[in-house]
């Protein structure tokens, strides 16, 4: 975890104004801790910022101004990752438009594990929202954390299919401290309880609709492949697609009728070179993802029988505890910890709790 001197220096840069995430990457290229950025000189910031940058980077911050924030950090399962903490995502970390920092509300855990993305279109028709939900499940299932944008239509089907099936991560364009749109505000309180949601802008940051193609950037940017489903030729969801080819990964796309104006982005990208898929098996052999089942099959050499799940709830004890700390107690990994976990609370045997936390039943 970050002291809180160094929370300090990194929420001062956010803080900056006009220094934006290009400003911080190069000044950590040239000084490479936030700290040493603010104990620089104004003579060593000017050439890499300007001027007046430098002045301000060199004016002395009062504590308080940050204590929303640090009061906000504070409470169980809110993060800041900065782009040099061993937690910020590898995928993420080696775009050269990676976000300086990632709030996290929920499991940060998730962010280390393989991602597929799936988006579409907010005015889906009802089998859209099936299909997106249907894959999302089965995905999810077969062992990849399904990303997504919390907005309504295909977004939310994802999320929703994807805790029904295993664990969902949700971009927001806004603060962690506002959900957007309100509507879903009791998904975003599942999946902070039982997946994540991640956000590179500062508490207390509104909706604006310059900030959501941003948004897009990290949510193909997490992941190995962007599925879209359903999508107009003027959808956001077709710069999340983009965004997917520039930065490497996969992309895949359902195709719909020839008749329907939410079927025309998804062929456009078919055309343009996107995957042509009708069934899961189409995304896990073009990813060559072995299948992972949820809940293995107890036997005497796996780690999540009986056994290890009565050991499971003896580590856990009496108090609220992460993952982490889990993984930390049992040397087992997130996938397995979380098969078990969830095998035991479908036997109401634990309990989930708000900021990702689990607690013993009995």
């Amino acid at each position: 975890m970050l002291n809180r001197d160094e929370t300090h220096c990194w929420l001062t840069l956010e803080a900056t104004p006009g220094l934006g995430p290009d400003g911080v990457r190069r000044l950590l290229d040239a000084f490479g801790h936030p700290c040493a950025i603010l104990a620089a000189a104004r003579g060593q910031l000017a050439p890499l910022v300007g001027e007046r940058l430098a002045a301000a980077l060199t004016q002395p911050v009062a504590p308080e101004q940050h204590k929303a924030t640090l009061d906000w950090l504070a409470q169980p399962g809110n993060h800041l990752l900065p782009i040099t903490h061993p937690d910020y995502p590898e995928r993420l970390r080696s775009l050269p438009d990676a976000p300086p920092w990632l709030y996290v509300k929920g499991e940060r855990g998730l962010l280390q594990r393989p991602m597929l993305a799936i988006v579409g279109s907010r005015h889906a028709t009802p089998q859209g929202r099936r299909d997106a939900a249907a894959f999302a499940q089965t995905l999810a299932e077969a062992g990849l954390t399904i990303v997504s944008g919390l907005a309504l239509g295909i977004d939310t089907a994802a999320h929703e299919g994807a805790l029904a099936g295993g664990a969902s991560l949700a971009v927001v364009g806004t603060g962690l401290d506002r959900v957007y749109p309100a509507r879903n505000r009791e998904l975003a309180h599942r999946l902070a309880a039982r997946g994540a949601i991640v956000s590179e802008f500062p508490l207390g940051t509104p909706p604006r609709p310059g900030q959501f193609p941003r948004r897009n950037r990290i949510i193909s940017g997490l992941a190995l492949g962007v599925l879209v489903v359903e999508a107009a030729l003027d959808s956001g969801s077709l710069i999340t697609a983009r965004l997917a080819a520039e930065q490497g990964r996969e992309v895949f796309a359902l195709p719909g009728s020839i008749h329907s104006p939410l079927s025309k982005g998804c062929h456009r990208l078919i055309r343009e070179g996107a995957k042509l898929v009708d069934c899961v098996d189409d995304i896990l052999d073009e990813l060559r993802w072995q299948w992972h089942a949820p809940v293995p099959s107890p036997s005497p050499a796996n780690p999540s029988g009986p056994a290890a799940a009565e050991t499971l709830l003896q580590l856990m004890g009496p108090d609220p505890v992460s993952m982490e700390t889990l993984v930390n107690l049992s040397g087992l990994t997130v996938d397995t910890l979380s098969a078990m976990l969830l095998s035991l609370e479908l036997e109401s045997r634990i309990a989930t709790l708000p900021g990702g936390l689990y607690q013993r039943l009995y």
